[in-house]
């Protein structure tokens, strides 16, 4: 499974958006925004997990382009760094 890192989503994006535009490319395995934890509003990115194979094509298909109105960016994330 690879996770895939979604900046520059418009606020009101929500999960079932973000897999209804991931879902016109590839199979979704997951999804999710970041929310704030105190306002429960969205921090205007997300993660959308996808097989391994696909994850660079997706990538490469999704990243650019326009979801709300806003021209998302599209990347591999990168592995959580430990708070301290």
């Amino acid at each position: 499974m690879k996770t895939l890192y979604v900046g520059n989503l418009p606020w009101s994006t929500t999960d079932e958006d973000l897999e209804r535009a991931f879902s016109q490319v590839v199979e979704v395995r997951g999804c999710r925004i970041i929310t704030d934890r105190a306002t429960g509003r969205s921090r205007g990115f997300g993660f959308v997990e996808v097989d391994d194979a696909d994850g660079e094509r997706v990538v490469e298909a999704m990243n650019g382009t326009i979801l709300g109105g806003r021209q998302i960016i599209v990347n591999e994330a990168r592995p959580r760094q430990p708070k301290y």
